[in-house]
């Protein structure tokens, strides 16, 4: 298939690499089949149980990590568009970018890289485990087989590494921009900060609204990076943004009530991970050999509903007298 023009610096489908050669298809770039292929996998449906920020919250308007997903690859093709960029590559990316999370957002991250580094010399990084479900887990075993391009996005849209692709750098970048902007929105709706609270300079440079601060962001994108070699903000909007983001840090991530709920997540986590390693016969038959890895396999691919329901299971009685 031909894809529409692009700009010089476009990541090219016709270019694009996998591990194992495949003939084209006729209807699709190999961008947007490896899009189909992310959407159609079990660990992308997961995502809509999958907490972003508020843990098994009441309310029906809260982020999950479906509806992340969804607003990144929006703000993502828009900037690509915008740029005369790759948008089929950044959609593909930005769908893969968190299948790798564990339940309950970055608390079940981090709980599982706590119990994996104190305790048996390991990590758990949710961008290397994205990687990992699109390579191996999927297809019973077999992976994907997506494209370099994308599997390079997915890795290095968060930590040490740069995306090789203006594309991946894009999704890099949004990733952020998203989830900073649709959890001042959940965290006023939860009433852990107010509109009024958000510090004055950085939203008089960013804007007063969601709509406002990401319009704000995505166009200071397309201007600073220019014909660039990288994707960058200016340094004022990315100053701003950066301090807006510390303040979340601050005041909504490690701030009481989701402090709170991170400690409870963390319990659940661990003490399911130790569970499993301690009789492994309760982990599925299939998977990697490794009691450890097969454990982290399977813990961190659970929806934060499934863990609870697995944890009050195995830890609470059911028969008997109280």
């Amino acid at each position: 298939m031909r894809e529409p023009p692009l700009g010089p610096r476009a990541a090219r489908a016709k270019d694009a690499t996998r591990r194992v050669a495949e003939d084209p298809c006729p209807l699709r770039t190999a961008f947007q089949r490896d899009r189909d292929r992310v959407i159609h996998t079990k660990a992308f449906r997961r995502l809509k149980h999958k907490t972003q920020v508020f843990i098994s919250p009441e309310g029906d308007h809260y982020r999950t990590r479906l509806t992340h997903t969804l607003e990144v690859s929006a703000i993502g093709r828009t900037v690509a568009r915008a740029m005369g960029l790759n948008e089929d590559l950044v959609e593909a990316i930005t769908m893969g970018h968190d299948l790798g999370h564990a339940p309950f957002g970055h608390a079940g991250e981090h709980a599982l890289d706590d119990i994996l580094r104190h305790e048996h010399g390991r990590r758990f990084l949710h961008n290397e485990q994205s990687v990992r479900v699109v390579e191996v887990l999927e297809r019973d075993g077999r992976g994907l087989n997506l494209t370099d391009q994308v599997r390079d996005g997915i890795r290095n849209h968060t930590g040490e590494g740069l995306p090789a692709t203006l594309e991946g750098q894009i999704v890099r970048l949004v990733d952020r921009i998203a989830y900073v902007n649709h959890d001042i929105d959940d965290a006023t709706r939860a009433g852990i900060i107010t509109e009024d609270d958000l510090p004055a300079a950085e939203i008089a440079v960013l804007g007063g609204s969601t709509s406002q601060r990401i319009t704000r962001l995505v166009t200071d994108i397309v201007d600073a990076s220019g014909d660039g070699p990288v994707i960058v903000q200016s340094d004022e909007v990315g100053e701003a943004f950066r301090s807006l983001r510390a303040y979340m840090f601050a005041e909504v991530y490690l701030a009481a009530p989701a402090s709170d709920e991170s400690r409870r997540a963390r319990y659940v986590v661990q003490s399911l991970f130790r569970a499993y390693l301690d009789d492994p016969s309760l982990l599925p038959p299939t998977g990697d050999p490794d009691p450890v890895t097969r454990a982290t396999d399977f813990v961190s691919g659970m929806t934060d509903r499934y863990a609870l329901r697995a944890h009050r299971d195995m830890f609470i009685p059911h028969d008997g007298p109280l």
